[in-house]
């Protein structure tokens, strides 16, 4: 690989330069996981990640290599995480009824339902519904598991013959962007406002606590909450 003035750039170099990127998606990544998820686990996968962008990195095709890199250390924190199992049964469990409650609400009222109309669906008490929020930290709004097929056909696999390096651009090729966008848009205000400083302005729980005058479990509380309304919408889109 070559730098702007043309001279080659070792490997060493790119990892000294991007270790900083590694550490920031890890720590960013191990906000919303349980705590028994260890942030160094997520570094050294990410820094693999990083030496396959290396090793893949083709800037004939567009792509900058920060943006590349990106995707490639957070494609290989995810595969770890994977891999460990990290999420108990009963988190998946209750972010899959999450799921269908407010899947079932949100057709019946014509609106996004509140945490009291949540919890009455799920015939608990509003105190057991935001331990369930609380429970379900650490899922990701999209898996690598959605896009695998009843056949077992990985989405990433049935497109890696075309070389594109961008696979998240692909993505975003297929309409998941805008969809995105407009789930957002119907999120209740406190919600979007959340995400908004989580992922845009890459703010970690406790900062966002602040800023909404909450503490950090009731952000987690809300992180979850949006991203079953955010998974409930998008869900026939995952499905193709």
């Amino acid at each position: 690989m070559y730098q702007s003035n043309g001279k080659l750039q070792s490997n060493d170099q790119y990892v000294a330069q991007y270790a900083p990127l590694v550490k920031r998606i890890a720590h960013h990544l191990a906000a919303k996981l349980p705590p028994s998820v260890q942030v160094d686990d997520l570094i050294q996968a990410g820094l693999i990640g990083l030496l396959d962008a290396i090793g893949h990195y083709d800037a004939t095709q567009g792509a900058q290599f920060e943006t590349y890199a990106s995707q490639r250390i957070r494609g290989a924190m995810l595969d770890e995480l994977r891999e460990a199992d990290w999420a108990p049964r009963s988190a998946r469990k209750h972010m899959r009824v999450i799921e269908a409650a407010v899947s079932k609400l949100e057709q019946q009222l014509g609106r996004s339902p509140g945490e009291q109309e949540l919890a009455r669906e799920l015939k608990v008490s509003l105190e057991e519904y935001q331990q369930m929020l609380l429970d379900a930290r650490g899922h990701q709004l999209v898996h690598y598991e959605d896009f695998r097929s009843e056949g077992g056909d990985d989405f990433f696999e049935r497109h890696e013959a075309d070389e594109r390096p961008d696979p998240l651009g692909q993505i975003e090729d297929v309409g998941f962007r805008s969809a995105l966008v407009e789930a957002i848009k119907v999120l209740p205000e406190r919600e979007q406002l959340m995400m908004s400083l989580y992922y845009e302005e890459e703010l970690n729980l406790k900062e966002i606590g602040a800023v909404l005058g909450v503490t950090e479990s009731r952000v987690s509380q809300l992180h979850s909450q949006a991203v079953a309304r955010l998974r409930s919408r998008l869900k026939d889109w995952l499905s193709h």
